[in-house]
C-alpha cells in the first residue's frame, strides 16, 4: 500500500484525543451518503415520470412526423413513404390528415366541442400499439359499416357528452363533424345539400386526459373530404425500431427532403415544452438535493482542519525525515478522498437499494393513485445518472480536503516539533 494512502486511512480511523472530530468527520460521511442516496431516488422517480409520459405520449404520437408547411398539404405522398421505408431503421410510414373540427351531437352532454380529427390508414393503426389498444370500449374501426363511417373518440371525451359504442343490443351513437371548409361550403353552395357529415362512434380509448378530451380519428379518406384537401396528406408519420435513434433518422431524412416544403420532427420535437419542463424539473431537483452534499463537504473542512491541528506533531516528524510537501498533501487529500469515497459508495448503495425496491414492490402509492393511469411512483434507473452523482461527491469531498492539505503541507517541522514539546 502506498505510505501515503496508509497514514490517510490511519488519520481517518485511529481514535483521537479529542472526539467531537470523530464525530464531525462521521456526520459528513452521513451528510454524503443520504445526498447521494436522496439524489439517485429522486432522479430515478423524475426518470420514471418521464419514461411514463413519454411512452404514454409515443403510443399516440409517432416517432418520427413528416409535416408539410403548405397549409393545404401535399399530393402523392407515397414517393415520401418509400423514402423513409428505405431506412433500415423505420419499421412503418403511413399518410395522415390532421385539422379541427366541431363535434355535434343530439346527446344529452355538451352540444357542441372543438376537437383535432386525425385520418389514419385505418389497416395500418389497427396493428400498431397505442390508440387501437388503448381502445377500452368498442373497437378501433374507422371503416365504412352499412354507408356510416366510423369514428374513434376518447374516452373522457365520450362519456363527458353521453357517447357510447355499438355493445350488445345497444346502438351506436352518432355523431357529426363541421370544418372550417365545410362552414364555408354551408353559406357558399346553399343548393349543394348540407356539407355536415355523420360518423358512428365506434370505440372509446383512454390514454391521458388532455388527449381523450380533445382528439378524434376518423378514415383518412373521410378526413380529406371533411378538409377539402383532394388527394393532399398533412403528412408522414413513421415508426422505428428503436424511438432513440430518431435524431439521427431526423438528420438523415433532413438531408434527403426539401425542408422548403417540408419539416422533420421527432417525438421530442411534438411535444418539445413538455419535455423541456420535464427536464427542468430534473435539474432543478438535482441542483436542491446537491446542496446537501455540498454542506457535507463543508463539515469535511472543518474536521480536516481540526485534524491536521491535531496531528501537526506527526506532520513535523514526516517533514524531517524527508517527506516533501507535495506527500503531505496528498495525505491530507487522501483522507477527503476515503471519506468520499465511503459517503459516495454507501449512498450509491442505499439509494439503487431504495430505487430497486420500489421498482419491484411498488411500496410507495402515488396519491390520488385512482386519478392515474399507474398507482405508484415509478423508478427508471439510469446508469449515468448514478456515475455522474457518484463523482460530483467524491470530487465535492476532494475538493473540500484541498485547503486542510494545503494547511498541513504549510507547516515547518522545527516549529510543530517545538510547539508540542
Amino acid at each position: 500500500m502506498d505510505f501515503r494512502l496508509f497514514i490517510a486511512r490511519r488519520y481517518l480511523v485511529s481514535p483521537r484525543s479529542v472526539t467531537l472530530i470523530s464525530r464531525i468527520t462521521g456526520i459528513s460521511v452521513v451528510g454524503v451518503t443520504l445526498g447521494v442516496a436522496a439524489l439517485i431516488v429522486v432522479l430515478s422517480v423524475l426518470n420514471g415520470f418521464f419514461n411514463f409520459v413519454r411512452d404514454m405520449l409515443v403510443s399516440f404520437d409517432p416517432h418520427i412526423r413528416i409535416v408539410s408547411l403548405e397549409e393545404k398539404g401535399f399530393p402523392a405522398p407515397d414517393s415520401i413513404i418509400a423514402l423513409s421505408l428505405s431506412n433500415e431503421q423505420v419499421q412503418s410510414a403511413s399518410a395522415f390528415v390532421e385539422g379541427k373540427a366541431m363535434l355535434l351531437h343530439q346527446g344529452a352532454g355538451d352540444v357542441n366541442k372543438v376537437v383535432i380529427v386525425r385520418g389514419v390508414d385505418a389497416s395500418f393503426l389497427t396493428n400498431k400499439e397505442g390508440v387501437a389498444e388503448a381502445t377500452t370500449l368498442g373497437s378501433f374501426d374507422v371503416g365504412q359499416q352499412e354507408g356510416r363511417p366510423g369514428i374513434v373518440l376518447g374516452r373522457k371525451l365520450g362519456e363527458r357528452l353521453l357517447l357510447s359504442p355499438a355493445g350488445g343490443t345497444a346502438e351506436a351513437s352518432r355523431v357529426a363533424l363541421l370544418s372550417a371548409p365545410a362552414i364555408e361550403r354551408m353559406y357558399t353552395r346553399v343548393l349543394q345539400g348540407s356539407p355536415i357529415r355523420q360518423f358512428e362512434v365506434r370505440g372509446l380509448f383512454q390514454l391521458e386526459a388532455v388527449f381523450d378530451e380533445s382528439h378524434a380519428f376518423i378514415d383518412i379518406a373521410e378526413a380529406q373530404r371533411l378538409f377539402s384537401m383532394g388527394r393532399n396528406v398533412s403528412g408522414i408519420e413513421l415508426h422505428l425500431n428503436d424511438l432513440e435513434d430518431a435524431p439521427a433518422v431526423k438528420q438523415w431524412l433532413t438531408e434527403q427532403v426539401d425542408t422548403s416544403r417540408f419539416e422533420v420532427l421527432t417525438w421530442y420535437d411534438i411535444q418539445k415544452p413538455l419535455y423541456d419542463v420535464m427536464r427542468l424539473e430534473k435539474f432543478g431537483a438535482s441542483l436542491v438535493l446537491l446542496l446537501i452534499v455540498i454542506v457535507a463537504a463543508f463539515n469535511i473542512v472543518g474536521s480536516l482542519t481540526m485534524i491536521v491541528i491535531e496531528k501537526r506533531r506527526d506532520v513535523g516528524v514526516l517533514r524531517s525525515l524527508g517527506v516533501s510537501q507535495t506527500d503531505i498533501k496528498k495525505i491530507f487529500l487522501s483522507v477527503g478522498l476515503l471519506i468520499g469515497v465511503v459517503g459516495a459508495g454507501c449512498g450509491v448503495l442505499l439509494g439503487l437499494g431504495i430505487a430497486l425496491i420500489q421498482q419491484k414492490f411498488e411500496l410507495v402509492p402515488l396519491p390520488n393513485a385512482d386519478s392515474f393511469l399507474i398507482s405508484s411512483y415509478p423508478v427508471f434507473i439510469d446508469g449515468w445518472d448514478v456515475l455522474l452523482i457518484g463523482s460530483t461527491a467524491l470530487i465535492l469531498c476532494v475538493l473540500a480536503s484541498l485547503y486542510p492539505a494545503m494547511r498541513a503541507a504549510a507547516i515547518a517541522p522545527a516549529e510543530a516539533i517545538k510547539m508540542d514539546g
